[in-house]
């Protein structure tokens, strides 16, 4: 991989307060008073039982739900005022998206794909930009093959620069490893890491698995919508033991 240097000198994600409430019979208080602020150049990880609030959380980060009260903000814009179209083109524009199933067209070739949010977007492609992140991530001679010519390993390498050729502010990978091998998942984890480190991107990884989230420098512990705890590069023991103890 080739090395490119940004220097961490900006926060890059900052939740104030931030409260989703879903209506229902019986109202679901999925986030209850989250305020979290993650620094450029970052890797978070957010954990938590099942229902405790994590999906949610992601989707209010980046704009894909709105809070019920409080703020998002992203790379000093408040989510929480655009109007809808705004916040469309914002997310566009400013935030990557990494998927578990890697969510590639399948008839498009790698190229097309990872050129695929500039096209939505109506940009050009900087050539040199792409040249950069294609040899960064290891995946020039990928280009002109179809997501079906892919490994698993492979075609999430191509999704994470999908994610970033827009210069995003912050990456979202939604269980970026639960489709791979736990060989392969720790592959595409270091090239997250090795992203966050080189190119200045933030990212914030959603799991359920503690070797996952062991792999990041801060881990955010989510239990009935609140975060109950923020440990600081902790091994994958205790990210368990953690976890554990919130469902008791």
């Amino acid at each position: 991989m080739t090395t490119l240097t940004t220097e961490v000198t900006r926060t890059a994600v900052r939740l104030v307060d931030v409260h989703r409430t879903y209506p229902a019979l019986e109202p679901v208080h999925a986030l209850r008073g989250v305020s979290l602020e993650l620094l450029a150049g970052s890797v978070t990880a957010v954990v938590g039982q099942s229902g405790s609030g994590k999906s949610t959380l992601l989707n209010c980060a980046a704009g894909l739900d709105t809070p019920t009260r409080g703020s998002v903000v992203v790379g000093g814009h408040d989510l929480t005022t655009l109007r809808p179209d705004d916040l469309t083109r914002f997310r566009r524009e400013h935030v990557g998206f990494v998927f578990q199933a890697y969510n590639l067209i399948g008839h498009l070739t790698a190229r097309e794909n990872v050129r695929l949010p500039l096209l939505l977007a109506g940009r050009q492609v900087d050539a040199a930009w792409e040249a950069r992140l294609l040899e960064f991530l290891g995946v020039p001679h990928l280009m002109d093959r179809l997501p079906g010519e892919l490994s698993g390993g492979q075609a999430q390498r191509v999704a994470i620069a999908r994610a970033l050729v827009t210069r995003p502010a912050v990456v979202f990978a939604d269980e970026p490893t639960g489709a791979l091998d736990s060989r392969t998942g720790a592959a595409v984890l270091q090239v997250l890491r090795d992203t966050a480190r080189e190119l200045g991107q933030t990212v914030v990884v959603v799991t359920h698995d503690a070797g996952v989230a062991a792999a990041a420098e801060r881990v955010v512990v989510l239990a009935d919508g609140l975060v109950v705890d923020q440990l600081e590069a902790p091994t994958a023991e205790q990210v368990t033991a953690r976890l554990l103890s919130t469902g008791r």
